[in-house]
């Protein structure tokens, strides 16, 4: 996996910090700065350890896009015309929705208005029990028997949809005692709270399609007014920079991929196919000794391989050939006790968990799939068609076994079809065919991270790494004020907020607001500060843990690592914030700083590529890669130090293996540097569990380290030409953040030019005479951001 710098713990919210979507993002994540994906990951790992349901990647695209606000308010406050809505009643032929459809559900009185979270195929051939008959895996859209001919020009298909009804909040939630009684007459709700209908389709090539276009079309025929909205953070016409129907699809392909990669690369998130659950959630079910914890989805798992496996020998020690299809839906649902946890959003959680079970079964306990101890081969044969169904096979040696096991091969469906079949299954491949255009190219498993020290270090060396460096150090508390120093991050810079401490937070209760207008007074002496930095008027927040600042306009000149001293009056709305200059400035690898600095922030999040606009690592040549990568992934130690193990740099500077001339170029780059003295070598042991250790260890085996000094070089001020209250030259990028919509304190009206250009903002998309603001909020225009 790609290391990232790590840029702060607090996850973005909607229309109060910039866009989470960014320009940059419309193209792919390959594309994407690291800091603008990191900030996107922080969010998105939000949002899923926030809702109740897995979270496929159309519905984190609709939490990025229409800003879902973590806690209880969801889409609530989002700029939605709910009678543009699908409408959905139990049974009917409708219409297919894809995962991520924002729907209304008709129920004669007051309509249930939600987001469709999860969909599977409900074939009518599969009636009650797990095993299902081999034709309904992987059988194409319109199908009700193994020979039936579907509809090519409409096909019909049986599907499940779970909605959740509190994605818009409590202002559009129904009562629970209502609730039930839907669920009772199973007239517009069936007793699980789910929607099973009869979803029509315009074509077998749009019932083909795979979720990342369908979803896309969905956007594009059904919610094409939201693209273009300029209610939402960044509408998609602003990313694209035109309404044309080839660029908006092109821009939804690329965040589609985008938002993908975000969460199929976090660390504490687990997928199956494109639903994400927090790994906790995931432990927690396997650690549950009640219905369907970890001894019924080992009993599942086990299930698989003893439907197939022969119970006795024939004549002759021959064995008979036996294959069997196990659909998961069903499976759980014949699990006693089991009905709470299938009944709403906790079904698709429990279908993704029992998925993810058997496929670390069949990673970690066969040979791609084969048990050698009874000779049964257990794939995935279908991943939609009621939660999954795997397909069990003896002798499964017998099979060729080059096939990833874990790739929905339809091979039920193919098997039963007669030599003779008409010509219509070979237009209809009997699993899901991706249309050609739009679709998102599938990225290959990320490869291990490149080896590095990690927080769990022995006590002889630790480490200053992580969310270790950049903590506060309080320096005086009284009954008057408080003081405390901390220094300045890049995720500080990049979202323009200043975190408190808890004195300040637990000092400012009494008001009981949770956000409220405060001063902020900057003194910077030495160093570059407008006048309208001095003092700004910022937003408290009082709703984190430790309290923020937030629209916080940073100094040109201020970088990460600088250290800050602040002052809280007790009992006020006034925070000062000082710098304190060096006596000389000094020179680190180019870099001149006049301030004093913390040294280990600057190591880590001052590295070469690194800035304000995020990532520009591709522009580097091959020296700068490697000092970039010995700073990020090196250990730190507490004499300022970066140290990291040679053989991972080739890894830590290109991700992935490098070619030969890469590696050359690398070791030429390594040697220079060395001979240069911007690196140095030496010697650490590697210890039995594989971590490296410095100073080396005695009886562990030697390896080879470079490291990384900061090794600032004085430059007097006269030799530097500056005067007496001038500040070093630095250059930064200059990064284009979109309008947007901000939220406003209580109380607080925009001004009428605020009002004007956001008449303007909304002529860009196609309103000739604008919209007005909504209340409640303010207008951000357009502007370029140094970084």
């Amino acid at each position: 996996m790609t290391t990232v710098i790590t840029t702060g713990t607090d996850p973005w919210q909607p229309y109060v910090g910039e866009p989470v979507l960014t320009p940059a993002m419309a193209k792919g994540h390959r594309s994407t700065p690291v800091g603008e994906l990191e900030r996107l990951r922080r969010y998105l790992e939000a949002v899923v350890a926030d809702r109740a349901c897995p979270v496929h990647t159309a519905v984190a695209f609709n939490a990025a896009y229409f800003g879902y606000e973590l806690g209880s308010e969801g889409y609530g406050n989002g700029p939605f015309d709910l009678d543009a809505f699908p409408s959905l009643t139990l049974g009917d032929d409708v219409p297919a929705l894809p995962v991520g459809a924002l729907v209304r559900i008709e129920t004669g009185s007051d309509p249930l208005y939600a987001e469709i979270v999860y969909r599977e195929g409900r074939h009518p051939g599969v009636t009650e029990g797990a095993d299902v008959p081999a034709w309904v895996s992987g059988a194409p859209a319109g199908v009700r028997g193994p020979q039936e001919r579907p509809d090519a020009q409409r096909p019909v298909r049986q599907e499940l949809l779970v909605p959740d009804l509190t994605a818009f909040g409590p202002a559009l939630q129904l009562g629970e005692a209502k609730l039930r009684r839907f669920r009772t007459r199973q007239k517009w709700l069936n007793k699980d709270g789910h929607l099973v209908v009869n979803a029509r389709y315009d074509s077998a090539q749009q019932a083909g399609l795979d979720d990342s276009a369908a979803f896309v079309h969905h956007l594009l025929t059904h919610q094409r007014e939201a693209l273009l909205s300029p209610l939402v953070p960044v509408s998609v016409a602003h990313l694209a920079g035109s309404s044309a129907h080839e660029r908006l699809e092109e821009v939804l392909i690329g965040l589609w991929d985008t938002i993908a990669h975000a969460l199929r690369t976090s660390d504490s998130l687990r997928s199956w196919g494109h639903y994400a659950l927090t790994r906790i959630r995931i432990g927690a079910g396997l650690r549950h000794d009640g219905p369907l914890g970890g001894a019924d989805v080992r009993a599942l798992a086990g299930s698989l391989e003893r439907s197939a496996a022969p119970v006795t020998r024939r004549r002759h020690g021959l064995t008979g050939s036996r294959t069997v299809y196990t659909a998961i839906g069903p499976w759980l649902r014949g699990v006693d006790g089991a009905e709470p946890l299938l009944s709403g959003v906790e079904y698709a959680a429990s279908v993704c968990r029992a998925n993810l079970a058997v496929a670390d079964f069949v990673r970690g306990d066969t040979d791609n799939g084969l048990r050698a101890e009874t000779d049964v081969r257990i794939t995935l044969d279908d991943d939609f068609e009621s939660g999954g169904i795997w397909r069990s096979h003896h002798p499964g040696s017998e099979e060729a076994g080059e096939r990833d096991p874990l790739h929905p091969a339809g091979r039920g469906w193919h098997d039963t079809q007669q030599p003779a079949a008409p010509p219509w299954n070979v237009a209809v491949p009997p699993q899901r065919v991706q249309q050609e255009k739009p679709k998102v190219e599938p990225e290959p498993e990320p490869e291990p991270e490149p080896e590095r020290y990690t927080d769990a270090q022995p006590a002889d060396a630790p480490l200053a790494d992580g969310e270790r460096i950049g903590q506060p150090n309080y320096a005086r508390i009284n009954d008057s004020e408080v003081c405390w120093q901390l220094p300045l991050r890049l995720a500080h810079l990049m979202e323009d907020r200043l975190p408190l401490n808890r004195l300040v937070r637990g000092g400012l209760a009494h008001l009981g607001m949770d956000r409220l207008p405060v001063r902020l007074e900057i003194s910077h002496p030495g160093g570059d500060l407008d006048a309208s930095e001095e003092v700004q008027e910022v937003v408290l927040d009082l709703t984190e843990e430790t309290g923020m600042l937030r629209n916080v306009q940073w100094p040109i000149d201020f970088f990460p690592g600088l250290c800050l001293y602040l002052q809280w009056p007790r009992g006020g709305t006034v925070f000062r914030l000082h710098t304190v200059e060096l006596e000389d400035p000094v020179d680190i690898d180019g870099q001149l700083v006049a301030h004093r600095y913390d040294t280990a922030v600057l190591i880590r999040e001052g590295a070469p590529g690194s800035g304000r606009d995020g990532d520009s690592s591709r522009s580097l040549d091959t020296r700068h890669l490697v000092l970039r990568a010995v700073r990020r992934l090196g250990r730190l130690t507490l004499d300022g130090h970066a140290l990291l193990d040679r053989s991972a740099l080739p890894r830590g500077v290109y991700d992935t293996t490098p070619a030969p001339h890469q590696v050359t170029a690398l070791e030429q780059a390594v040697d220079d540097l060395l001979a240069d003295r911007n690196l140095y070598p030496a010697v650490g042991s590697r210890g039995t569990d594989g971590e490296p250790h410095h100073p080396a260890r005695e009886g562990e085996p030697l390896i080879a380290l470079i490291g990384y000094a900061p090794n600032p070089v004085v430059v007097p001020r006269a030799a530097a030409g500056w005067g007496a209250a001038a500040s070093p030259q630095v250059s930064y990028v200059e990064h284009f953040v979109h309008g947007f919509l901000r939220k406003l304190p209580s109380g607080s009206e925009p001004t009428d030019a605020q009002r004007a250009a956001y008449r303007e903002h909304c002529r860009h998309v196609g309103k000739a005479d604008g919209w007005e603001l909504p209340s409640g909020y303010t207008f951000v225009t357009a502007h370029f951001r140094r970084r």
